[in-house]
């Protein structure tokens, strides 16, 4: 079974969020599978979405993730929060199985800069 994985999130992030819940019902995942509601959407209907809108080759649905962390590392974040929020296990195993700090607020404040950061 996948671990948990809790997910801070920007105001406009959560604004966006209501407002898709409003369209989609009330699932468990904000963005269900087509076929399978109690489960997430796939990363192939991400990226079949990308291609739909002509970006076919040039990204991926797991290339914005790359994005994200190079431009948070780049301004000095602290790599704990970053590998963090992209749901990373710490490869050190020891000081993975003692630490199991989540850096909610730190991630939170982290996220609503790169927030601010797109969409200025």
């Amino acid at each position: 079974m996948r671990r948990s994985h809790l997910v801070p999130l920007s105001k406009q992030a959560l604004d966006l969020v209501k407002q898709i819940q409003t369209m989609t019902g009330n699932f468990k995942y904000v963005f269900p599978g087509r076929n399978e509601p109690s489960k997430p959407m796939s990363e192939a209907s991400i990226n079949q979405a990308i291609k739909r809108i002509g970006y076919s080759g040039r990204v991926t649905g797991h290339g914005f993730r790359h994005t994200m962390s190079t431009i948070l590392h780049e301004q000095g974040y602290d790599t704990a929060w970053i590998e963090m929020q992209l749901a990373h296990v710490d490869k050190n195993s020891i000081r993975g199985t003692y630490n199991h700090a989540q850096y909610l607020e730190k991630r939170r404040d982290m996220l609503q800069w790169y927030n601010d950061f797109l969409f200025k």
